[in-house]
């Protein structure tokens, strides 16, 4: 018997596992919400045929064809969130909303070349000078190459809501992994579709955007506090599994990032560099070695700890950073 394509949710929310090209993270969760007003779908995935071909068949599954998704939300423009989207709008003519702080990285994919082009300045300040070298040549692979990164028919704001007649999808801003990042409410249903701003098992990065804010963990804790204040909901995160309590996952970030500062900045009192620091400290939560991490996550550690110091130097200069809202 043939494995189902879809996993129901709830009442016409369906989950859609989308197979990713990456050597470390699989799989991606789209989302599709039945509603009187047409197919939503939230993060349908990278461009390619492999995604294509799953989607259309899980939502032939679901009793749809592909030009009856009427709108697609991005959580992020992240490719594994954001590339299938735009392919979609553009053979099917679907809208794509997407969050108006995501406007940075999307510029800036015209105006700055390689895969991560601030990440090498920021690992020479973190005194990282041959991973940053390594970094700064290193080339797009080959499922990078020729994505479609048009702009969205549509850039959503904090409080925006789509009425869709049987139900109510509530946007909410909530940047810190991206400048933009956006979760997607229904609170009828008591679902929260979080992106990559909560996962149930990975400690979201703050390392990979391409135009970086200037206190990106300032702005992902403030808004790990933002989401408290929202009626906790079911959470559809982006990867991994779905979980009953959006608030539980949140306040356990909080944890993890209160303790993880406090380790960073006892290890700094010494002078140490990010890099020296980031060497000292156990990673993933197989707690491997710095060393022991592919050059990217090396990168991300790192770009993490420097976070964390300039965190909490703003945090004692008064200057406590607030959501960056677009």
């Amino acid at each position: 018997m043939t494995e189902p394509l879809t996993d129901r949710i709830a009442d016409g929310i369906h989950r859609i596992p989308l197979a990713l090209p990456l050597d470390d993270l699989k799989v991606i969760n789209a989302y599709a919400f039945e509603s009187s007003a047409g197919l939503v779908l939230v993060d349908p995935g990278w461009a390619t045929v492999e995604t294509e071909r799953t989607l259309t068949a899980a939502l032939k599954e679901l009793g749809y064809p592909p030009h009856d998704v009427t709108k697609i939300i991005a959580t992020h423009a992240h490719w594994d969130h954001y590339t299938q989207a735009v392919r979609l709008r553009n053979e099917y003519g679907s809208i794509v909303y997407l969050g108006a702080g995501e406007r940075h990285s999307l510029d800036a994919f015209a105006t700055l070349t390689g895969p991560y082009p601030r990440q090498a300045d920021l690992l020479r300040e973190a005194g990282a000078p041959e991973l940053a070298q390594y970094i700064d040549t290193m080339p797009y692979q080959a499922h990078e190459v020729g994505l479609p990164l048009d702009a969205p028919d549509v850039w959503m704001h904090d409080g925006d809501v789509f009425d869709l007649g049987d139900r109510t999808l509530t946007v909410h801003e909530m940047p810190g992994h991206t400048r933009g990042h956006m979760v997607i409410s229904d609170e009828a249903a008591g679902v929260m579709i979080t992106g990559d701003h909560i996962l149930p098992r990975i400690t979201p990065s703050i390392g990979f955007e391409r135009e970086p804010e200037a206190l990106p963990l300032g702005s992902f804790l403030s808004s790990l506090r933002a989401t408290l204040e929202l009626p906790d909901a079911q959470m559809l995160p982006a990867h991994g599994r779905v979980t009953g309590s959006v608030h539980d996952r949140a306040r356990e970030l909080l944890s993890h990032h209160d303790a993880r500062l406090a380790e960073i900045c006892d290890l700094a009192e010494d002078g140490r560099s990010p890099h020296e620091i980031a060497q000292a400290l156990p990673w993933t939560r197989y707690e491997r070695r710095l060393e022991d991490l592919n050059p990217v996550h090396r990168m991300v550690a790192i770009l993490e700890v420097a976070a964390h110091l300039d965190y909490d130097r703003s945090t004692k200069s008064g200057r406590a950073a607030t959501p960056s809202r677009s």
